[in-house]
């Protein structure tokens, strides 16, 4: 066991431990966010809010880009389902839906949007990584690394589960349970190993929670919302 445990934090032996705490920050209130979600609580919300937000700044200061512009767009959509389901919680407390024809629409040019966006951040990434400058920069697909090509894909899986989440449709969780399980190696090859295990966990809970979604939806039919 002392063997697990020196491997673990020996893939932070060069990390300060005030971005080591920053990282466990977000862990944990990413993983109050996914067992909120799993109960239909509204406070998915604001623990969801406070993980992102840790993460932007760990990620700025680690130069990722593109993970960070995702983060902060995570903020900004865990505000828009704050809002939403804010209007429909009872005691903290949401009703849940399937996912219309209509949703689906709206999922396909999300998922299309957010594919272009992230792509294009990455494109850019060492004009980014160059203070905004094109000076000595070359541009092109030559330079994406294989985790940044993943990266572009599960943002568009993430992107429509968040917003189905939001619109508290049961279809979200299979969106975040596939996203959730390719972040494992993707964190892990990042070196991240606790962001890692966080999504190891979040792929158990999102099972769950769909299957307490599922029984909810069975024991109490729901018409399903436009």
């Amino acid at each position: 066991m002392s063997h697990i445990f020196e491997w673990i934090f020996s893939q932070y032996k060069d990390t300060p431990i005030h971005l080591l705490a920053i990282e466990l920050l977000g862990v944990f209130f990413g993983l109050l966010s996914v067992l909120f979600s799993k109960k239909r609580n509204i406070w998915v919300y604001p623990t969801g809010i406070i993980s992102t937000m840790l993460f932007v700044y760990l990620l700025w200061h680690y130069v990722l880009w593109g993970d960070m512009l995702i983060n902060a767009y995570y903020t900004a959509m865990s505000i828009y389902g704050w809002v939403l389901w804010a209007k429909n919680a009872h005691n903290n407390v949401i009703t849940i839906s399937r996912t219309t024809s209509r949703d689906w629409y709206i999922c396909a040019g999300l998922g299309l949007f957010s594919l272009t966006f992230v792509t294009t951040v990455y494109y850019l990434k060492p004009f980014i990584q160059n203070n905004f400058s094109m000076e000595g920069v070359a541009l092109g697909f030559e330079h994406f690394l294989p985790t940044e090509y993943v990266d572009v894909f599960t943002t568009a899986i993430f992107l429509v589960g968040m917003w189905l989440m939001a619109k508290r449709k049961i279809e979200n969780w299979i969106f975040w349970i596939v996203g959730d399980f390719i972040s494992v190696p993707l964190y892990l090859k990042k070196g991240m190993l606790f962001t890692s295990f966080q999504y190891l966990l979040f792929t158990i809970i999102a099972i769950m929670g769909y299957i307490e979604w599922k029984r909810h939806l069975r024991n109490t039919p729901v018409p399903s919302q436009k």
